[in-house]
């Protein structure tokens, strides 16, 4: 059931939209809160309490700021396209691996090749959401249940996006197998099929575990837990965002039915504050896939996470296992599905 103020605030967003013109047809990329309760998924769940450390001892910021060049260095890293090679409502994985993935290149001073860590492992294997729309809370509550366990997620160069989920039934999606078991976690395959080089599972592989996550509100905690650590994944209202083009977007919004990531902030005489967006639409979308959105516009300042890195592999680290061409000295014995 939903909250009579949950009912009340639909209302008035459908309302917005008849009166606006907007297209209603959307459909939301989050799932309910008691849909999300659900799962197990804790609602604004926080591991620790460090961002309230941090809060108390900020010192005062700039009024402008983005991780995308911060003393003349890029610590963000790639724009993804979650509608390719077929659509998928999973925004939520991708606005929150995008922002681990910055927070990673930060904690390596912007050193080495970037680390991309994969969305569809999380699709294969988090239960916190699908093609059909997921969680903000979640994707950084499932990496850390099994940070603990001392494997993270995998890299992209292992787990490709295929803009599938089990429940979607998209282009090729119903001839794709996303369960959960090894193949679908990293893999490599040796060679053609042709010449018995089948596809292996692999049991050791580059991965990347996180600490500590939280979720936040407000432009004020916002700023701080940015400025202190790194991007962070926000619900938006996605239905200004269709058309958008460029500029900064002022309108006000009655839902959140989208994720992006969040890089930072600036400030103009005319048009004010107004925060710096990384969207998943690609790069052909808004300004190079960012789209600037003005102060307590789309309700971006309702629900926010963030996570930090833990161990990973990278090369600077000397900690990668090393595998075969054809993985047959990392295969993983148990193909069967996991259960994470």
């Amino acid at each position: 059931m939903f909250s009579s103020k949950a009912c009340v605030n639909l209302l008035l967003a459908t309302m917005l939209d008849c009166i606006l013109g907007t297209k209603q047809n959307l459909q939301s990329e989050l799932l309910s809160r008691e849909q999300q309760e659900s799962m197990g998924i804790l609602w604004r769940g926080n591991a620790t309490n460090s961002h309230n450390t941090i809060l108390l001892g900020m010192k005062q910021i700039p009024s402008n700021f983005t991780w995308c060049s911060k003393g003349g260095v890029n610590y963000c890293t790639i724009s993804r396209n979650q509608h390719i090679p077929q659509y998928c409502g999973s925004c939520w994985a991708h606005g929150a691996v995008s922002a681990l993935a910055d927070r990673i290149k930060i904690a390596r001073k912007g050193r080495g090749i970037d680390i991309n860590p994969s969305v569809q492992h999380m699709l294969n294997c988090g239960n916190v959401g699908s093609c059909h729309g997921g969680t903000i809370d979640g994707p950084y509550q499932w990496l850390y249940h099994i940070s603990k366990s001392g494997t993270g997620i995998s890299y992209e160069t292992s787990n490709p996006y295929l803009a599938c989920s089990s429940d979607s039934n998209e282009g090729f999606c119903e001839h794709v197998d996303t369960s959960c078991k090894a193949m679908n976690v990293a893999r490599t395959c040796g060679s053609f099929s042709e010449e018995g080089g089948p596809c292996t599972g692999l049991k050791s592989y580059p991965n990347a575990t996180i600490s500590d996550y939280g979720a936040i509100s407000g432009k004020n905690a916002m700023m701080k837990e940015i400025y202190a650590r790194g991007p962070i994944s926000c619900g938006i209202d996605a239905h200004p965002l269709l058309n958008y083009e460029f500029g900064i977007i002022k309108q006000t919004s009655l839902r959140i039915n989208h994720v992006v990531s969040v890089v930072g902030w600036g400030t103009c005489a005319k048009e004010g504050f107004y925060w710096i967006v990384r969207n998943s639409w690609g790069e052909y979308w808004g300004e190079m896939g960012f789209v600037r959105v003005g102060e307590g516009a789309l309700r971006i300042e309702d629900h926010c996470a963030w996570a930090e890195p833990g161990s990973f592999t990278a090369a600077e680290l000397d900690n990668q296992i090393h595998c075969h061409e054809g993985g047959d000295n990392c295969e993983a014995e148990e193909m069967a599905e996991l259960v994470v």
